[in-house]
């Protein structure tokens, strides 16, 4: 028995697609359907480790969550991780290919596409409806005959569409209408309507511009989704997206995080940002660190020795040393815990250009990186409290020296990061650790802050999820909407 398809494509990037899909994926579980998110490819440094091996885009590991499934590789078997302007590291499976193995992948659209269809055939296979999420846009027509992330897709597996439209943006009926105008008559045949998302206002005052969309493209609109916010607090997929969350609200403690070129993960704050008592903030490139900070966070990356560099660029390096000197504490985060060190070695090009970087000096280690990346699920305890950590790994490169003598944590029964002598610089390899509430209480609490003891972070990315599916509900005609999926073609019996 196989299940049903519909795909969600979008006029541009950062239309709220993915917030979509988890939205229809915790409608449909409030149903009682067994449902799947699904990306073909996805182009994010933000990423989770799967409990059951590999890594995949970290919005459908939110995804997943709002299905009530654990994150899995095949929901998204392709996900480019940029590391400089003009290459980026290959995932396919959940696994990152060599240089060699990408090479042949990229040239390659067949074999890019079949390890798409590969888990999108289990998924289909696994579950009542799989809700597929498109990239970017169908309208960048220059990239068709390649592409296996929209059209190029849809079209193989016979998924039908429903595109989204940003009104926030502006524009809204042009570019719902010019991606029609510019698409190819078989490409736009798989579009059965649009959704107009992240209105502001009065639906109502929207009403002809429904109807001219509608009269210019044929396509029915199935609903306009008000600016809602339930987004704010789930982890966002774009870093593009950082300066547009809100500022939170004037605390105890005052935390600050560099906004780094090549920023991954960095939903790792998310918990800091949402407690209450906790000023929390990014730190845009050409912008000094604010001397009142009470503790800096130097987030992950995707090319640790490019980000240090870019650091320098930006003169943040005077500003952490001088930060430190002063008696403020610094936590790096992986990739920022590399950069504490006093070298970074990269013979091999493992992690970017090959080069050697000298670190910051703050912490007393040093980083080799290897050809081996390590992406695993990790639970342990501080080393200091014993307070309970979880969270996952995902980097190349190992990190040795005296400061590693003092752990940030003991995880499956051995030492992980560092700290220096007087606890105030810390490192380490572990993300989501301040998903753990009670580890999060006292980490901040040690740091000086007045942590609200009643926040428990999990709950609210439950609620937060429940809320954007309940306010999606109001706005869009979901029966209407869940009628377009289909038997994909690849599992019709006639196809």
């Amino acid at each position: 028995m196989s299940g049903k398809a519909l795909m969600l494509q979008g006029t541009g990037s950062d239309v709220g697609k993915s917030v979509l899909v988890a939205a229809l994926c915790r409608i449909a579980k409030k149903r009682g359907l067994r449902v799947a998110p699904f990306k073909p490819q996805n182009m994010s440094n933000n990423a989770m480790a799967c409990p059951k091996g590999g890594e995949i885009g970290r919005a459908q590991a939110l995804q997943a969550r709002a299905a009530g499934l654990e994150p899995h590789a095949d929901m998204n078997p392709v996900l480019l991780k940029p590391q400089t302007d003009r290459t980026a590291q290959v995932v396919v499976h959940g696994k990152a290919l060599s240089a060699m193995e990408a090479a042949e992948y990229m040239a390659s659209r067949d074999q890019l596409l079949g390890a798409v269809l590969e888990s999108f055939q289990r998924l289909i296979e696994a579950n009542d409806l799989v809700i597929v999420e498109g990239a970017g846009s169908p309208a960048e027509i220059n990239l068709r005959d390649r592409d296996i992330a929209n059209m190029g897709f849809a079209r193989r597996a016979g998924v039908p569409v429903c595109l989204i439209g940003d009104i926030d943006k502006g524009g809204v009926i042009a570019s719902l209408v010019g991606t029609q105008d510019v698409l190819a008559p078989e490409d736009a045949r798989m579009i059965e309507g649009f959704l107009i998302n992240k209105f502001r206002g009065d639906p109502a005052l929207f009403e002809d511009g429904v109807r001219a969309i509608e009269a210019r493209t044929g396509w029915p609109c199935f609903g306009v989704v008000p600016w809602l916010s339930a987004p704010a607090v789930l982890p966002a997929e774009d870093a593009v997206s950082l300066q547009d969350l809100p500022r939170s609200r004037t605390g105890s403690l005052k935390i600050v995080a560099p906004m780094l070129s090549r920023i991954a993960n960095f939903d790792d704050a998310d918990p800091l940002r949402l407690e209450p008592g906790i000023d929390f903030r990014w730190v845009p490139p050409g912008t000094p660190l604010p001397r009142d900070a009470d503790l800096v966070i130097l987030f992950g990356t995707k090319s640790t020795i490019g980000d240090l560099r870019f650091l320098r660029e930006q003169g943040w390096d005077h500003d952490l040393i001088a930060h430190a000197r002063a008696g403020g504490r610094v936590l790096g985060i992986c990739g920022g815990f590399q950069m504490l060190g006093s070298e970074i070695r990269d013979p091999d090009g493992h992690d970017g250009p090959a080069g050697h970087e000298t670190g910051l000096g703050l912490l007393n280690v040093r980083t080799v990186m290897t050809g081996d990346k390590r992406v695993v699920p990790a639970t342990g305890n501080c080393a200091r409290t014993g307070e309970t950590i979880t969270g996952y790994e995902i980097h190349v490169g190992e990190t040795d020296g005296p400061d590693t003598a003092r752990p940030f944590a003991i995880v499956r029964g051995q030492a992980e990061g560092a700290r220096s002598p007087d606890n105030r610089i810390q490192g380490t390899y572990l993300h989501g650790v301040f998903e753990a509430d009670g580890f999060r209480r006292s980490w901040l609490s040690d740091a000086g802050a007045q942590t609200d003891n009643e926040m428990n972070f999990n709950a609210r990315i439950e609620s937060a999820l429940d809320d954007l599916a309940e306010g999606v509900s109001r706005a869009v005609d979901i029966d209407a909407l869940l009628n377009l999926a289909s038997t994909p073609a690849l599992v019709r019996k006639d196809a």
